[in-house]
C-alpha cells in the first residue's frame, strides 16, 4: 500500500498523526486516544479521535499492535513524518563542546574514527558506526628513530601529508641500521601503495639488486610489514554501543533485536548501506522495511558522510537503533559528528585518511 502523501491530510488528521508518532517516538509505546484527548489539547472526544485514528491506519500511515492498544507509526508513516513533519533539534551547546572536545584531542585517525563511534552511541543511546575510508596511502617518505635497544619508531609520511607511527621491535643487531633501512625505503619505494612497496622490496632483495646487509634488509621488511599486517586486520566498520540495543523493550522482541546484530556482526551488508550515503549532499535516513537488510529487525539507520581535507568524501558516520529512534535529535546530531570529525582530519595533519582499509 502507498501512503497517503500528508499534504492530503485534512489539518485534524495531520495534528493527530503528528501527534502519536511524537508520542511513540518518546514512549516507544502506541499511543491510545484516551491519552490523546487528555494531554494532546485537541479538544476532541476519544471517540472522534478513533475514528480520525482508523483513517490513518486505513492509509497505511498507522497501524495498532494489538487490539485496544493504541496506534504506532509504520514505517511508510515514519518516512512521510520525517521528510516532511519532523521539527529537528539542534544539538546544544553542551553537546556541540562534547563533539568538538572528543574529535580535537591529539592522536592517529584510528583514534579519531573510534572515538567518533563511542561518541555517537553515548549521544544517541543506539549503536554508533562509522564506515572507514578504503584509499591505500602512498609513500612520500619512510623514517626509523631508534627509542632505545630493542625498539624504534616507524614514521610513514604520505603523499597526501598524513603522518602515521607504528612502533617496531629490534634484536639488537639492528640498532645501528636505522638510517640506511630509512634511506632505502624512501629512495626507492617513494609513491607507492603499501602493497607494491613491500612487493618490489622483495624483488630487489630476491635478485640481490639491493646493498643493504641482513640487518638493514629485515628492518625494511618489518618496517612496512607493520602497516601491511595491521591494514589487513582492519575492520570495514566500527560499531560501537551495541549493548544500547537491548533495552528493555527490545526484550520483549528478541527475534528482532537477534535479526539486528546479526546484521551487525555481518557489518559488509551494513556497510554497502552506508556505502550508499557517500554521496549524499545531506544526512540521510533509512527506516526499517524501507530497506531489504532491516526488513526483519526493523531497525533505522541514520548516516552522513565525512570527508578528508581536500574535500573528498571518504567515509561515513552513523547511528543504528530500532525504528523509534529520536529522529529529531539524532539527525542533527549525526551531521554535527561528521562535519566535526572532517575538521578534525584537516587540522591535524598527523591524521592521515589515506591507507585506512574498510
Amino acid at each position: 500500500m502507498t501512503a497517503t502523501p500528508i499534504s492530503e491530510l485534512t489539518d485534524r488528521a495531520r495534528e493527530i498523526f503528528r501527534l502519536v508518532v511524537e508520542g511513540y517516538l518518546e514512549s516507544g509505546h502506541p499511543v491510545g486516544s484516551k491519552s490523546l484527548a487528555s494531554d494532546g489539547g485537541l479538544n476532541l472526544s476519544p471517540a472522534s479521535i478513533r475514528s480520525v485514528l482508523a483513517e490513518l491506519e486505513a492509509l497505511g500511515l498507522l497501524a495498532a499492535p494489538h487490539t485496544s492498544a493504541g496506534r504506532m507509526p509504520t514505517d511508510a508513516g515514519l518516512r512521510i513524518f520525517v521528510d516532511g513533519m519532523m521539527r529537528v533539534a539542534e544539538p546544544t551547546a553542551e553537546e556541540r563542546a562534547r563533539i568538538e572536545a572528543r574529535l580535537s584531542e591529539s592522536g592517529p585517525v584510528e583514534q579519531a574514527l573510534h572515538q567518533t563511534s563511542v561518541l555517537l552511541s553515548e549521544l544517541s543511546g543506539a549503536a554508533g558506526m562509522v564506515m572507514v575510508p578504503t584509499r591505500e596511502q602512498r609513500l612520500a617518505q619512510f623514517s626509523l628513530v631508534s627509542l632505545g635497544q630493542d625498539r624504534a619508531l616507524a614514521v610513514l609520511v604520505g603523499e597526501d601529508g598524513g603522518v602515521e607511527n607504528r612502533i617496531v621491535d629490534l634484536d639488537a643487531s639492528m640498532a645501528g641500521s636505522l638510517e640506511a633501512a630509512s634511506n632505502y625505503i624512501t629512495s626507492r619505494l617513494m609513491g607507492r601503495t603499501l602493497a607494491e612497496a613491500a612487493a618490489a622490496m622483495r624483488s630487489e632483495i630476491a635478485a640481490g639488486k639491493t646493498q643493504l646487509d641482513d640487518a638493514s634488509r629485515n628492518l625494511v621488511e618489518r618496517g612496512l610489514a607493520v602497516w601491511s599486517e595491521d591494514a589487513s586486520q582492519r575492520p570495514v566498520l566500527i560499531v560501537r554501543g551495541a549493548a544500547n540495543l537491548l533495552d528493555d523493550d527490545a526484550l520483549n522482541d528478541i527475534e528482532r533485536v537477534r535479526s539486528l546484530l546479526e546484521d551487525l556482526e555481518g557489518k559488509q551488508s551494513v556497510s554497502a548501506l552506508l556505502e550508499s550515503a557517500k554521496e549524499a549532499d545531506a544526512t540521510r535516513i533509512f527506516i526499517g522495511s524501507e530497506n531489504r537488510l532491516f526488513g526483519l529487525s526493523g531497525s533505522s539507520v541514520i548516516a552522513s558522510p565525512y570527508r578528508d581535507r581536500e574535500g573528498r568524501v571518504v567515509g561515513v558516520v552513523g547511528v543504528i537503533g530500532p525504528t523509534r529512534l529520536n529522529y529529531a535529535r539524532v539527525v542533527p546530531m549525526v551531521d554535527l559528528t561528521a562535519r566535526s570529525l572532517g575538521r578534525s582530519l584537516e587540522r591535524a595533519p598527523g591524521r592521515s585518511q589515506g591507507k585506512l582499509i574498510a
